[in-house]
């Protein structure tokens, strides 16, 4: 009996190779290559194919006879989920949804299927991880499904494709691609083949059909989602699904979309009846922190088109050790590092002494260079004891010579304030020479960071 066949694929880039190599040559990657068994099939509708039969292939069209309507956007029923989508779901587009296990994705997908129905679409949620009772005791739990919303539970990709063409339904829901296979495939689910093999087909049917399809993809230690990473180059959109699961927010961001921006963040809420939206995430980030507490700032960071205010907290207190501890979540730590030393250097503060703890409040994770001046401040009210006004608004970018620089959207941000009740923001001198005159808030301009701590603190 002939021994099967077996190539190496890299679990990085889907490169192909006869033996195992120790660097994938395509993306440079080390220890990515895994072994699976593979077979030979014949190639069906394609346009080559269909060459080959005499068959006619399909025609190139000029730009200006390719036509767009309204209708070509559904909305989703979540104000938040339609924006990190680009203003609706995009007819035949196809949509990855990862997340860390019990974070949402299922129940946020099964929620926007019941908004869809509801509006009269036809909507077909296909499970291979849960039996139709689980899925009915979720729906039961998330409130009354009304419409054409009908449910499956299979894996094999050959039964569901033949569903799909029989049903024709407008959105088609995978949960989750790991779980998928093809009988032609030797390899077992979740292999770097079938999961690749399967995300073909479904973008196949995506395209072909004109319907939009998502996919739940799981995701490893490292936070990615498993698989071939020619699985996030395949599809049309990436989204995230971000947050701790003992805390009640959940962030859901996208990180790759051919149809709008990457930018944009979609905040909700996890409650007893399934996810609801948050539609003014400065005012639930802010709830609860204290009044007159040292080294808590609040910054703004705009997340796409949307300013969000937050909380950055920092704790400094002197070392026992003869090296300082730094320490930051929720930003970056070679940032805060870098940042105590511009207050070492050019403020000529004895950081080298203290330890420095940088904190941004309610689990967010913020890198916008437009947070540095409120985490030097925050360092600096910890370091003297002394409170920040907490109807203070903080924001601009500091460099290296300690200089405050330009940031973008500032105008955005300061309404943003206004619109919170803060009565003072502090931000950076080029930035106010832009500006409209603004009387409802008192708007601070400064250079460099001595005079952003002269402002602020005593």
């Amino acid at each position: 009996m002939a021994k099967p066949k077996t190539v190496f694929f890299c679990k990085e880039c889907g490169y192909e190779s006869p033996k195992w190599m120790g660097q994938c040559p395509a993306c440079k990657e080390w220890n990515t290559f895994v072994e699976e068994p593979v077979q030979k099939r014949e190639i069906k509708g394609t346009a080559l194919s269909g060459a080959k039969r005499g068959t006619p292939a399909a025609k190139p069209a000029f730009l200006n006879e390719i036509s767009l309507e309204e209708k070509d956007r559904i909305s989703t029923g979540f104000e938040e989920l339609d924006r990190v989508l680009g203003d609706g779901i995009v007819i035949g587009s196809l949509v990855l949804v990862g997340g860390d296990p019990g974070i949402g994705k299922s129940t946020l997908l099964l929620q926007m299927c019941r908004n869809l129905a509801s509006s009269g679409r036809q909507v077909l949620y296909i499970s291979g991880e849960e039996s139709l009772k689980q899925i009915k005791i979720r729906a039961n739990r998330i409130g009354e499904v009304t419409g054409s919303l009908k449910f499956l539970c299979e894996t094999s990709l050959d039964i569901i494709e033949e569903v799909i063409r029989e049903e024709k339904p407008e959105i088609v829901i995978i949960d989750s691609i790991q779980t998928m296979y093809r009988e032609d495939i030797a390899s077992s689910p979740g292999s770097v083949s079938q999961v690749r093999e399967s995300t073909n087909v479904l973008m196949q049917i995506a395209k072909g059909l004109g319907i939009a399809v998502f996919i739940v993809g799981h995701v490893t230690k490292e936070g990615v989602v498993a698989g071939p990473r020619v699985l996030e180059h395949m599809v049309d959109t990436v989204l995230y699904f971000e947050g701790d699961r003992s805390a009640a927010y959940r962030i859901l961001r996208g990180v790759k979309n051919r149809f709008g921006s990457t930018n944009e963040i979609g905040v909700f809420e996890m409650r007893e009846n399934g996810l609801c939206e948050v539609k003014n995430p400065s005012e639930y980030m802010l709830s609860g922190r204290p009044e007159d507490a040292s080294g808590a700032v609040v910054a703004c960071s705009m997340e796409g088109t949307r300013p969000v205010l937050l909380e950055v907290q920092a704790l400094v207190t002197s070392t026992n050790f003869g090296m300082p501890r730094r320490t930051a979540a929720g930003t970056d730590y070679n940032r805060v590092n870098l940042l105590i030393a511009v207050l070492e250097k050019r403020c000529r503060y004895e950081m080298s002494r203290y330890d420095a703890y940088v904190n941004i409040a309610g689990g967010l994770r913020m890198n916008e260079p437009a947070i540095d001046l409120a985490i030097i401040l925050a360092l600096i009210s910890s370091l003297k004891d002394e409170p920040v006004s907490p109807r203070t608004l903080i924001f601009g970018e500091v460099g290296l010579s300690g200089e405050v620089r330009a940031v973008s959207m500032a105008e955005q941000r300061v309404n943003e304030a206004v619109k919170m009740g803060f009565d003072t923001c502090v931000l950076p001198e080029i930035c106010l020479e832009k500006m409209k005159k603004n009387d409802k808030i008192r708007l601070i301009g400064v250079k460099n960071v001595r005079e952003a701590i002269a402002a602020v603190l005593r």
